[in-house]
């Protein structure tokens, strides 16, 4: 049941993400717009607390961590495959936590992964992309090391 739910919750984060990115370049307010969604059709406070995190830009301090929804949503997807479930949505998401933590996003809220499409869209002056800069090098593992060895 946890994992249905945080599923959905990241598919509302996403999607409020994909709308903000659009009314944005646009030129509509994202406030504005977000007040006017969440007092008609999207009432819920789901819609209103994360839409609220995505128009402020804040993803630190992380109430929910992006490894902690990376997580669940890779756990909704082994319990969909292990039932034949396709979720193609789920898997969507997947790849969203997945380029949000190969470019460093590890301390951050989920809820930035709400950000990912204005940086997709091209946006900029949005301090928060500041996160999404080239990938942190990690040190290679052994197996790599061994290999990158053989080929000197």
């Amino acid at each position: 049941m946890k994992l249905s739910g945080n599923f959905l919750i990241a598919s509302v984060i996403e999607a409020l993400g994909e709308a903000m990115a659009l009314v944005g370049k646009g030129g509509v307010d994202r406030r504005e717009y977000l007040d006017i969604l969440t007092s008609t059709l999207f009432t819920a406070p789901v819609y209103k607390t994360y839409g609220g995190l995505i128009v402020d830009r804040k993803v630190e301090p992380a109430g929910f961590a992006a490894p902690l929804g990376h997580k669940d949503i890779r756990l909704t997807l082994a319990a969909a495959e292990d039932l034949r479930v396709p979720m193609p949505l789920a898997s969507l998401l997947r790849d969203r936590f997945l380029t949000l933590l190969a470019h460093g996003g590890d301390t951050l809220d989920w809820s930035a992964i709400g950000q990912l499409a204005a940086k997709d869209a091209g946006e900029v002056g949005n301090d928060v992309l500041r996160h999404f800069g080239p990938p942190p090098s990690r040190p290679l593992g052994r197996e790599a090391q061994k290999q990158q060895g053989e080929r000197r």
